[in-house]
């Protein structure tokens, strides 16, 4: 039965389980982030709870709380009852890289300088509010032009490009956490598919998602206390709840100095999710969900510059699995309740708590499930012809993956990398510089890539050439293919050494396709009109 047009129901039973999706995902990155700097750079624990949490969480609060605002005002104007609200969340590739490349290393650059830990803290946490303001303010700009990119891009390569996003870093790594605790991680998985894929019945009614967590966290504690858990079991030391109201702050300003050797990093972060959101916009389109792409991005704008502005430090997007929200029978309530959980949370502590307490093994599965979704929304929504174009999108991702495993400071040492990353080879450029330069930019890179064969196979050669040139200019300066190991940009002047020797070979490679496309074009009954 479905309800008046006019009077969209806040609550089905499909939101619950859309509800313990979205926080895992939510709690799985701030573990992430916490993990990260406690466990690698010894960061305070204060610190990051008492001060990064809540601000961050705020941020989630507000992008949920938009978002359900916009599903409910499309199902009162299309009079449906089946309106999936977007996914808001703290974005996984970026906050990684917050941690691991802004955060850690000033952290240490900090006490280098003599300030003691906690001073050093301090000062980091001024920074990353200022990098959550550079960017916020940098999305903000852009949101203006998502529909114009959305009308010029095919399907393919929106889908395809966060496709082999889903499917390597909420795909894969979140995998490898998950078997960490074989046995913990896979029935987890096993029960989230039998209940999510399978549509299996359940003996209980409570949500499926709800009961693949207790049943994952009962084995994990069970097992460990029993002294068969996996190894490096421990109960985790009790995080003491704190009351901590995120309110706007100016300690922004003082971070604002520090962020310009970070500007290289900070701007492909913004440039990345402006992108991720103008392709999760198409993702719902094609599920069924018309949100406008330039309200999508403004409201994730307006909740990473919230966020900056009231002491968070991991930027705020919408995800890429709303079509698998819409599956699991998720409408609007999922993102209000999401909201409010993670947002209160911060400001009571217990999000704090829950990161420390629920085990990875099982809040990791959830993810992988999220990117099975998408990675198959990528085929099916897109036009059959185009299928090639959608596998090549992939390509770029395992290379962004690779480059997230081997630049860990905890495997190899920054140095030891950067010399590995130099090597010279007789045959051609080194394995790691050949991955690194593919990997850095992945999703614009697998756009262009994808955007290009589509025009191929549309047999428009010379869309295709110019597609290629625009991929050209995007690499003179590191927008793809940056040949600086972190991925920054750069003016190509001041490149030197054999970066600057990669940096010209894509370059070139780049415009030798370019002028190929051109001249085999100019065969007869080769290129159609420009207008098909």
């Amino acid at each position: 039965m479905t309800s008046s047009p006019s009077r969209p129901r806040w609550f089905v039973a499909g939101d619950l389980n859309g509800f313990f999706g979205l926080v895992v995902d939510n709690l799985s990155i701030l573990g992430f982030i916490s993990a990260a700097l406690i466990g690698i750079f010894q960061f305070p624990a204060e610190v990051v709870f008492t001060r990064m949490f809540p601000g961050t969480a705020l941020g989630v609060l507000v992008g949920n709380l938009i978002y359900t605002w916009m599903a409910r005002r499309l199902a009162l104007k299309t009079g449906r009852d089946d309106v999936t609200a977007m996914p808001l969340g703290l974005d996984a590739p970026t906050s990684i890289g917050m941690a691991l490349l802004v955060l850690g290393p000033s952290f240490v650059a900090f006490k280098q300088q003599g300030l003691d830990a906690q001073a050093a803290a301090i000062a980091t946490w001024q920074l990353g509010m200022a990098s959550l303001v550079v960017m916020g303010l940098l999305k903000l700009v852009l949101s203006f032009f998502g529909d114009a990119i959305t009308r010029a891009v095919p399907r393919a390569a929106l889908l395809g490009s966060i496709g082999g996003a889903a499917l390597t870093l909420l795909g894969f790594l979140p995998l490898i956490e998950t078997l960490r605790s074989p046995v913990v991680g896979l029935v987890t998985f096993g029960l989230l598919l039998y209940v999510l894929v399978a549509k299996g019945k359940l003996p209980v009614k409570i949500p499926g998602v709800l009961l693949a967590f207790i049943v994952g966290t009962a084995l994990y504690y069970g097992l460990g206390l029993a002294g068969m858990g996996a190894p490096g079991f421990a109960l985790p030391k009790a995080v003491p709840l704190t009351f901590t109201l995120p309110l706007p702050t100016l300690g922004f300003l003082e971070g604002l100095p520090y962020t310009v050797p970070y500007l290289p990093l900070l701007l492909p972060f913004g440039l990345l999710m402006v992108v991720g959101g103008i392709n999760v916009s198409e993702s719902a389109r094609a599920a069924g969900d018309d949100y406008r792409t330039r309200d999508v991005l403004l409201a994730e704008a307006v909740s990473t510059l919230v966020a900056g502005f009231c002491g968070g430090v991991a930027q705020t997007t919408p995800y890429i699995g709303q079509p698998a929200y819409k599956h699991m029978g998720a409408r609007t309530g999922y993102t209000l309740l999401t909201g409010l959980f993670i947002g209160l949370g911060g400001v009571l502590g217990y999000v704090s708590g829950l990161v420390q307490w629920l085990p990875i093994a099982v809040l990791a599965p959830i993810i992988v499930y999220v990117g099975m979704d998408i990675t198959m929304q990528a085929f099916h929504d897109s036009p059959r012809k185009h299928a090639p174009a959608v596998a090549l999108a992939f390509l770029p991702s395992i290379a962004y993956l690779l480059v997230i495993k081997v630049s860990n400071p905890a495997w190899i040492a920054p140095d030891r990398f950067a010399a590995l990353y130099n090597g010279i080879e007789g045959h051609g450029l080194p394995d790691l510089a050949a991955i690194v330069t593919l990997g850095n930019g992945f999703i614009i890179t697998a756009m262009i890539w994808s955007t290009a064969l589509v025009a191929m196979i549309d047999q428009r050669f010379r869309r295709a050439a110019c597609v290629l040139l625009v991929g050209a200019v995007l690499t003179l300066f590191g927008l793809i293919h940056s040949v600086d190991a972190r991925g920054s940009i750069y003016l190509p002047w001041t490149v030197e050494g054999l970066p600057k020797i990669i940096l010209w070979q894509f370059f070139g490679a780049y415009v030798a396709l370019a002028v190929l496309l051109g001249l085999l074009s100019l065969q007869k009954n080769v290129e159609p009109e420009m207008g098909q």
